[in-house]
């Protein structure tokens, strides 16, 4: 089985969409997608060149994995590596970046507007100028928050929209009418037209557009910091398995790394070491902790 990393999945939606381009591709006989670890185990004679154009195709990214010469060395690590949790402390980031600017935004829209709450002296009576803040504070939110629309459109490109593209065309949608509603505004005040200017002036929505990014950044942190969890959880384990295996070769015990060990290899296992891969006791007796699988919390002999 080949094993693949896989780029710009962000819900169960796009791992099921990967899977089924990769199935589609001839050659396969069996394909496994896992969000968790943004990887992927592909059975068959498919050439991995047309497995990665598959995933393009469908737009996400995709590399083969440990492609370096020393990979199967390094292979445990890599597993480690890949399990990782670095989307947290970029959303984190991202969310805290967001929130500064959507409260001034929203103190702008909500507080200034509807409740009279001060602003400087500038923005008083200045409507074009409370708009233009408007419009400028709702656009640095997005770009914080660009790979939504990147990851949303280029969804919809391929004809595969996710959860990312209802967000980006919410959040566009808001911003392209409010930032019309602005131009009219100026275009009525120029005629002189106050009514339509204070009529135009409710029809603002660049605090829904901030807003959106802003709360589903917040979902998808809380998301990521739970697979975080579970992650670290999996890496806990992974660590308690040996990296390396004494065999018995020649009657002599030669230490090497457990990706060496081979079916008939002969393995010495001392008193309180782990058990390095699954095997038969031929010599000697003692009691195992065998509580992960078993869940028994006594040794067995």
């Amino acid at each position: 089985m080949e094993q693949y990393n896989v780029t710009g999945m962000s819900c169960a939606a796009c791992s099921a969409r990967v899977e089924k381009a990769v199935s589609a591709v001839s050659g396969v006989t069996s394909c496994s997608v896992s969000l968790l670890t943004n990887s992927m185990g592909v059975e068959g004679t498919a050439s991995a060149e047309a497995v990665i154009k598959a995933v393009q195709d469908a737009g996400y990214g995709a590399s083969l994995k440990g492609a370096g010469s020393d990979a199967a060395s390094h292979a445990p690590a890599m597993d480690e590596d890949a399990l990782a949790d670095r989307e947290t402390p970029i959303l984190k980031r991202r969310l805290i970046a967001s929130l500064g600017f959507v409260l001034v935004l929203m103190y702008f829209s909500m507080g200034a507007m509807m409740w009279g709450w001060p602003v400087p002296s500038f923005f008083e009576g200045n409507h074009i100028a409370m708009g233009l803040a408007q419009l400028l504070l709702a656009a640095i939110v997005m770009v914080i928050n660009q790979k939504f629309f990147i990851s949303g459109f280029k969804g919809l490109i391929h004809r595969a929209p996710n959860m990312d593209t209802l967000v980006a065309l919410g959040s566009g949608a808001s911003f392209i009418y409010s930032t019309y509603a602005l131009f009219a505004m100026t275009k009525a005040q120029q005629l002189g037209n106050h009514e339509a200017v204070m009529s135009y002036m409710h029809e603002f929505y660049f605090e829904s557009a901030a807003m959106i990014l802003a709360l589903i950044t917040v979902g998808k942190m809380l998301e990521a910091r739970s697979k975080g969890k579970t992650t670290d959880a999996l890496r806990s384990l992974m660590k308690l398995a040996p990296k390396t295996a004494v065999l018995v070769r020649d009657g002599q015990e030669v230490t090497v790394a457990i990706d060496q060990v081979k079916k008939g290899d002969i393995f010495v296992v001392r008193p309180g070491e782990n058990i390095p891969v699954d095997g038969i006791v031929i010599e000697g007796e003692s009691a195992v902790n065998e509580s992960a699988l078993t869940g028994e919390s006594i040794p067995v002999d």
